[in-house]
């Protein structure tokens, strides 16, 4: 599904930090088969080149080298995940009074936007993102882009209050066989909200974060071409209620989903 504008409060961009550009590039162009086209970064930033993946043309998502003081702090390769607004400065001085916290102070991105880095009260990081010349997404919910991003939280009631107030999304909880499930929507389309849900025993010491799930023609068949190219199933391919899904850790160690959706569900 091609994009043109993206509501406030809405997932608009996801992008890699990683230690190894090459690596990670191999890795994501063989199993969503991406093309890559890299936009150089100035040199006050360490210079280099911000990958825009792209499928016939349209940006999905961004690879890039992860910052040194990240991998100095031992935090892994990750995916970020960044949210629409309107006015960055006037949403992040909206955050501390939510009881959230301002991570990197709004700043602008050379022509492409305007971005800050916050936390919600549960200690999650997301980006916030402004649109100039960089639209975020072009393409979403079709196989290789972005269909769901989702924060794994343990306490969604004070994530969900955070975001109504500062972003004006609407919470609604919903029944996923047999556990509340939150959407933070942003309208009623496709792509016009995220997904809030309660951390699991089973996720143990995983920190707050935010999750990026990919659209795949075939669960099982993207799980084993991703093991293939040196990545790591950390859960296989499950059937639930959206669509058949699996949890998979590239060779540099970021985590992300891939999901098979059902026709007509929600997105997961």
């Amino acid at each position: 599904m091609k994009l043109n504008g993206i509501k406030q409060g809405a997932p608009s961009w996801v992008e890699l930090s990683t230690s190894d550009e090459a690596g990670a590039l191999a890795f994501y162009s063989g199993l969503f088969d991406w093309t890559d086209d890299p936009q150089p970064l100035p040199a006050e930033v360490g210079g280099g080149a911000y990958h825009m993946a792209q499928i016939e043309g349209d940006n999905v998502a961004a690879i890039s080298r992860q910052q040194p003081m990240e991998a100095q702090q031992g935090i892994p390769p990750h995916w970020n995940v960044y949210l629409a607004v309107d006015d960055v400065d006037a949403t992040a001085a909206k955050v501390e009074g939510a009881q959230g916290r301002v991570l990197v102070p709004a700043m602008d991105v050379m022509n492409a936007g305007r971005m800050t880095v916050i936390t919600d009260p549960t200690g999650a990081p997301v980006g916030l993102w402004q649109a100039k010349q960089h639209q975020g997404f072009q393409r979403y919910g079709e196989p290789g882009a972005v269909t769901w991003c989702e924060l794994l939280t343990t306490d969604t009631s004070a994530a969900a209050s955070f975001f109504a107030t500062v972003l004006g999304v609407t919470p609604e909880t919903m029944d996923m066989e047999g556990e509340p499930y939150t959407l933070l929507k942003a309208g009623d389309g496709p792509n016009e909200s995220a997904g809030l849900m309660r951390k699991t025993e089973e996720m143990g010491n995983m920190p707050n974060t935010w999750a990026v799930y990919f659209e795949v023609a075939d669960a099982d068949a993207s799980v084993a071409r991703a093991m293939e190219l040196g990545g790591t199933a950390l859960q296989e391919p499950t059937d639930i209620p959206p669509g058949r899904f699996a949890m998979i850790r590239d060779p540099q160690g970021a985590v992300f989903g891939i999901i098979k959706s059902n026709p007509m569900q929600m997105k997961l």
